[in-house]
């Protein structure tokens, strides 16, 4: 004997979630927060990464580093943590690393610290193919800003129009 499923109600479309612009949830440890001008944010805890979107923060998640942050992420102790941080957005639909800085930064080696350029630049490349993370130069602040909230304005589409593709399927049948 098989044990029907309760009914739920049916929602009936979501066409209305069409103009609704999805808001950037920032990480509370995040120290210096990007400046978003197309999208609200707001402050909270997500679980991985310092960015996400509300009601996406198991979906997506933006991990922001700095050049300083990213060649301290490359040595000792750091690097470890820096790993697990990777390691947890494997489990996302969407995650990236968002490095706020130029490669040429880096190839160049302007930045604190005694690992060599290409230590980091091999070990970035060695993380992203590891972690299946893309890694994204961002070049300034205001870039990174503008691809996180672009990742997130179209993540959020998706998600609306894969909800209204499983609806019509379901009404087609009814």
């Amino acid at each position: 004997m098989t044990e029907e499923l309760p009914s739920l109600p049916a929602l009936k479309s979501l066409d209305d979630l069409a103009n609704v612009r999805p808001t950037i949830v920032v990480d509370t440890r995040e120290q210096t927060p990007l400046a978003f001008s197309r999208l609200p944010s707001v402050v909270g805890t997500l679980t991985s990464g310092d960015y996400s979107f509300q009601g996406g923060q198991e979906l997506l998640a933006i991990e922001r580093k700095s050049i300083q942050d990213l060649v301290a992420g490359c040595v000792g102790d750091n690097r470890d943590r820096f790993e697990r941080e990777l390691h947890r957005l494997r489990g996302f639909r969407f995650a990236r690393l968002v490095i706020c800085g130029y490669e040429s930064e880096v190839r160049t080696g302007r930045y604190r610290g005694g690992i060599s350029p290409k230590a980091v630049l091999t070990t970035v490349a060695a993380f992203e193919a590891r972690y299946n993370v893309p890694v994204v130069w961002a070049g300034t602040p205001q870039h990174a800003a503008e691809s996180v909230e672009r990742w997130v304005w179209w993540f959020a589409r998706e998600i609306v129009k894969q909800a209204n593709c499983l609806l019509k399927a379901a009404e087609d049948v009814e």
